[in-house]
């Protein structure tokens, strides 16, 4: 990956819905030529996809939750299973005193609630510990640099 694709990246981190013509006039590129790099990164893995970002409040899913899962087994294989909770977002298997660490967004705290219960009833978990989160100063994407 050179400076271009990744001036390309940044550019459309920052506005995906550009036209081809103005990604390739921001980074000193043909329409043409900047849709051929964006095609092979695409192919190459490297753009996952193409998202819009919304206001989770917006959409009724203000309470955001940090939440360290415990367990007695390895949680390598139960990805389906906190793939199943559609108010986890984001599910990872992490070092440290927790095995899991999921982010999960819902309406209310009873919902969160809810989501702990669904949480305990995976095989292998043997504990939650959850951290509301009160205010998010920033979010950002990965930097191509």
């Amino acid at each position: 990956m050179d400076d271009v694709d990744r001036a390309l990246i940044a550019e459309l981190q920052r506005d995906a819905t550009q036209a081809y013509a103005v990604l390739g006039r921001a980074v000193g590129l043909s329409a043409g030529a900047a849709h051929d790099r964006v095609r092979k990164l695409r192919e190459r893995g490297v753009i996952r996809r193409t998202t819009v970002e919304v206001d989770p409040a917006a959409l009724g899913r203000g309470v955001l939750a940090f939440v360290m899962v415990d367990s007695s087994a390895w949680m390598g294989d139960a990805t389906a299973s906190f793939a199943a909770i559609p108010e986890i977002q984001e599910a990872h298997v992490i070092a440290g005193t927790a095995a899991v660490l999921v982010k999960v967004r819902t309406a209310t705290t009873e919902q969160l609630q809810d989501v702990l219960r669904r949480l305990y009833a995976i095989e292998g978990v043997s504990g939650t510990q959850a951290t509301v989160v009160l205010e998010t100063f920033f979010e950002r994407p990965v930097r191509p640099d």
